[in-house]
């Protein structure tokens, strides 16, 4: 039998801390849509986070965390996530694009993570704006399962209950999964994208962590790049989409602490 891992619970301070970085992490992904078109590199999305970053009096979370070397993850089309951004890598008109934003603020980390149609969806093929719509609806589909005595299996049993029901032949990445977070970057539990209702730990009030699924035009699987050690792209380069919220579960459900503007309205 297995260690049973403990997942933190975190106190009103905690939380209200956890709150204000999800707070700024939410505004850059509000902000850095504008400066996202055709003919910009990634690097200059990095740019963007970064200074936006500290004016905000936060830290880039993704800098040098086990070695990564920006500030953000920016992952294009084929990339499913943790894009490293560079001076090398162009948007088009037709892209989509994983922004993904982590902030420590005073000590406590909120990440989120968005998708971006560059040219928006006049220059983007209609399977490409469906998949970014899908795996936007499947996110919330799981957050939909969280609340005060549900089991943390029931989220990735709804993500895949959403996705397999659309008949679309998508694919649910299994390797990389969301997490516990708010006083470290990654902490207990892992949460699955795919899963059976009523397996896993409970949830309670107080546990915060993200829901991210990765959700592939084609095959689920995936492969690491061995040039960097960080690329993640889809085994059959097919395009792949991303979104993500950090989430608190309170006495009577959830909170998303990471909404967007227009999410909120």
């Amino acid at each position: 039998m297995g260690l049973l891992v403990k997942i933190p619970i975190k106190t009103e301070k905690q939380i209200r801390g956890i709150r204000n970085a999800c707070a700024a992490t939410a505004q850059i992904l509000d902000e850095v849509g504008a400066i996202i078109e055709s003919g910009i590199t990634t690097d200059v999305i990095n740019s963007f986070v970064h200074r936006r970053t500290e004016e905000l009096g936060a830290i880039p979370a993704p800098l040098n965390y086990k070695g990564f070397p920006k500030s953000v993850c920016v992952s294009v089309n084929e990339v499913v996530c943790h894009g490293i951004p560079d001076e090398y890598t162009v948007l088009n008109d037709g892209d989509i694009v994983n922004v993904d934003v982590t902030c420590i603020l005073d000590g406590y980390y909120g990440d989120s993570s968005r998708m971006y149609l560059v040219g928006g969806n006049d220059a983007c093929t209609k399977k490409a704006i469906e998949l970014v719509q899908d795996t936007y609806d499947s996110l919330y589909a799981g957050i939909k399962e969280v609340g005060p005595g549900k089991n943390f299996g029931d989220i990735g049993a709804g993500i895949q209950k959403y996705i397999e029901g659309l008949s679309k032949n998508y694919g649910i990445v299994r390797e990389y999964t969301g997490h516990g977070i708010g006083c470290d970057f990654h902490e207990a539990p892992q949460i699955l994208h795919v899963g059976r209702y009523g397996t896993g730990a409970k949830m309670k009030p107080g546990m915060t962590f993200t829901i991210e699924p990765m959700i592939n035009l084609g095959t689920y699987k995936t492969v690491l790049s061995s040039l960097d050690g960080w690329t993640v792209r889809t085994a059959d380069s097919k395009l792949s989409a991303q979104w993500e919220h950090t989430i608190l579960v309170t006495t009577s459900g959830y909170e998303i602490l990471t909404l967007s503007a227009e999410e909120k309205q």
